[in-house]
């Protein structure tokens, strides 16, 4: 597929800076005669883009690379027809352009050798250094003869735990991806659908994560055409149509240039064009197309606070579309983006959408964290917010959503398991930041509950949590948690305690999933009498005798041995928490008081996490206390809590507080009161 078939919008720089132009590459020369100093003529396009970014970078390292790789894959031609080094040097080009420093450059020159070619990765690391080194071996796949069906998601795995040491890795794969998308044409249509799926599964979510938009919105074109080619033909007619009539942007792209010289403010005003991916998701949110929805307006100015002067003189000399604002300069997003977003009415009631960003903000948008250089370089600009930690240098390439996958992939050794879990983790496309009662934050993709905060936390063991407080009121696991929400998570003393199956249904991470499954598989004998006291106890889900489902309270991993165990949680005691009895008894009868006792009637609130077995816990008690049951009404389930009300008689009133104590000491009750 050619690189026409998508058209995605051209960023925009300063003159004194190259446009990131990624559809402008052709055929590349091969190598051709060099006089001496001169870099050899088909690396002479690359060596351009990179002096545009870093004037002083050392171009000798790429003629070395250059020269080893085209040595190595001479006489290999591409399927396309063309000599494979093209690839090479179309990803380095690819990379140029976005401002990658020479070490990158450098493994992308190389980054097919070791695997292609007789080169061998000791060679490189003799002759470019230890990073090079690397980076090529990051990228380089796993062969198919000892890997079998595992071996690509096995590659991603490798690749991905190199991306944590070093996020170099993934911007190579990203480039050279986008390459081989683009001449993808060459292929048999199910070849085609199959890389063009795991492009959008995985390497599309892992460029929005890095940030580097430019490659994103390209790939998300190219996969557009392949899997979609009549919404694809269509959107590509649409889009010619709008060209060729008068462009409704510009009349107020002009108002705006106007608005802000008459106010004082530096600012270029340009016309941004929606790529396909974008326009198509416009129309079918909106149904009909308007004449400004085929692009947007874009201000670019000299500092931080010029972007908010921008922001009010619009929102003073236009009609703003309030619903349509955010401010993701105070609030970067998670992948290091920043931008003011507006929207605005203009002359006949048309409404523009206008992005407010730096020169610097949108180099960061466009190229991500390929636009920090090289992070790890002592000498490298720290991003604003990160400070290091413990004397140790912040490491801005490590956000919280690699570090978790890192994290649970460790424990998802299947490459089946690992392979669809990936993909799942990275449909999750936005994240919510939560607060521990220490001050700390906790990073979970959006509509994480309780369950996936207590994995996140203390990793196995949140087998033994019962519950949380979320912004200092009790909630039950099965609680989504909301951006800046405060979590206080309550544990069970008892170490044997393990998960309830119902806390899969509230896992939204990997993590979490994945360590509750392998609880149940490491003690099948646990799971097994689960299932049995789940099934005993399901008559308690109906009517007035209704319990909840479980919340998940953990299940003991063996009979009670003496008193309610305690439990601990980050500042505070929840009395009892240790269940179930390993062979609860049936539920007492309603008693009399004891022979010639005057008695007490006496009605009692208690409120509870729902849970198997709760009920019977509970007369237990009652029981153990002295007191008879006169009657009992349990209200259903509410957001999992369950609220019982008794009425009972006691033979004296002095034992009154030895029962609320011993009601409260059951597993899952919170709270006891007088009604």
């Amino acid at each position: 597929m050619s690189a026409e078939a998508a058209s995605p919008g051209v960023p925009v720089r300063k003159r004194s800076r190259p446009r990131i132009d990624l559809r402008r590459l052709g055929r590349v020369a091969l190598l051709g005669p060099v006089s001496r100093g001169r870099l050899p003529d088909a690396i002479g396009h690359v060596a351009e883009a990179h002096r545009a970014h870093h004037p002083d970078a050392d171009l000798s390292v790429l003629s070395r690379a250059y020269a080893l790789a085209e040595s190595s894959h001479r006489g290999q031609m591409r399927k396309s027809g063309e000599p494979y080094i093209t690839h090479p040097l179309a990803v380095t080009l690819i990379l140029a352009e976005l401002g990658a420093e020479t070490t990158t450059l450098t493994a992308s020159l190389l980054h097919d050798t070791v695997e292609d070619t007789e080169v061998t990765l000791d060679q490189v690391r003799e002759e470019f250094g230890e990073e090079v080194s690397y980076l090529v071996d990051g990228v380089t796949k796993l062969e198919k003869v000892d890997y079998g069906d595992a071996a690509e998601p096995e590659t991603f795995r490798k690749m991905l735990v190199a991306t944590g040491d070093d996020v170099r890795v993934m911007s190579i794969k990203l480039a050279d991806r986008l390459h081989n998308m683009r001449t993808l044409g060459v292929m048999r249509p199910e070849k085609q659908a199959r890389i063009a799926k795991v492009t959008r599964d995985v390497l599309i979510p892992l460029a929005e994560r890095l940030g580097v938009q430019a490659l994103k919105t390209e790939l998300e074109d190219l996969v557009f055409a392949i899997l979609h080619p009549e919404e694809h033909a269509h959107t590509q007619t649409l889009i010619a149509e709008s060209e060729s009539g008068e462009n409704p942007l510009a009349t107020i792209a002009q108002n705006v240039r106007n608005t802000l010289r008459e106010a004082g403010i530096a600012a270029e005003v340009l016309i941004r064009p929606r790529h396909f991916v974008s326009v198509h998701r416009v129309r079918t949110k909106r149904g009909e197309l308007r004449g400004t929805d085929f692009g947007r307006l874009l201000v670019l100015v000299g500092e931080d606070a010029d972007c908010y002067a921008v922001l009010g003189e619009l929102h003073t000399c236009f009609t703003p579309v309030i619903s349509e604002f955010k401010d993701f300069v105070a609030a970067p997003k998670f992948n290091l983006y920043q931008s003011l977003h507006t929207a605005v009415v203009g002359p006949g009631g048309a409404v523009a959408e206008v992005l407010i960003r730096t020169h610097r903000m949108h180099k960061v948008a466009e190229a991500g964290v390929v636009a920090l250089g090289n992070p790890y370089a002592p000498d490298a600009p720290a991003l604003a917010g990160e400070e290091p930690a413990d004397g140790e240098r912040a490491d801005p390439t490590r956000p919280g959503w690699l570090s978790r996958l890192l994290d649970w992939q460790e424990s998802a050794p299947d490459p089946d398991t690992f392979w669809s879990t990936l993909r799942a983790d990275l449909a999750e496309d936005r994240e919510i930041t939560v607060f521990r009662t220490d001050g700390r934050t906790l990073v979970l993709p959006a509509g994480a509950s309780c369950v996936d905060a207590a994995y996140a936390q203390y990793g196995e063991g949140a087998h033994r949590c019962i519950g949380a407080r979320v912004n200092g009121r009790l909630a039950t696991l099965a609680t989504a948690l909301g951006d800046g929400d405060t979590v206080q998570l309550l544990l069970a003393r008892d170490t044997a305690s393990g998960p309830s199956r119902e806390w899969l249904d509230h896992a939204r991470t990997p993590a979490a999933r994945i360590a509750i499954a392998g609880w149940f598989d490491a003690h099948p004998e646990d799971a097994a009498s689960q299932d049995a006291e789940d099934a005993r106890y399901a008559p308690y889900t109906d009517g007035a005798h209704a319990e909840g489902p479980s919340t998940g309270g953990p299940r003991t991993g063996g009979p009670r041995t003496g008193g309610p165990a305690g439990a601990e949680q980050g500042g505070g005691d929840t009395g009892g928490l240790d269940w179930p009895p390993a062979h609860p008894p049936e539920a007492p009868a309603a008693q009399g008081a004891g022979d010639g006792a005057p008695a007490c009637l006496v009605t009692l609130v208690a409120e509870s996490f729902g849970r198997p077995r709760l009920l019977a816990d509970l007369t237990e008690a009652i029981a153990t206390a002295d007191a008879a049951i006169v009657s009992a009404t349990v209200e259903p389930p509410s957001e999992q809590r369950v609220r019982h009300t008794y009425t009972l008689q006691l033979t004296d009133a002095d034992g009154l507080p030895a029962l609320v104590r011993a009601m409260r000491d059951v597993a899952g009750v919170y709270d006891v009161s007088r009604a």
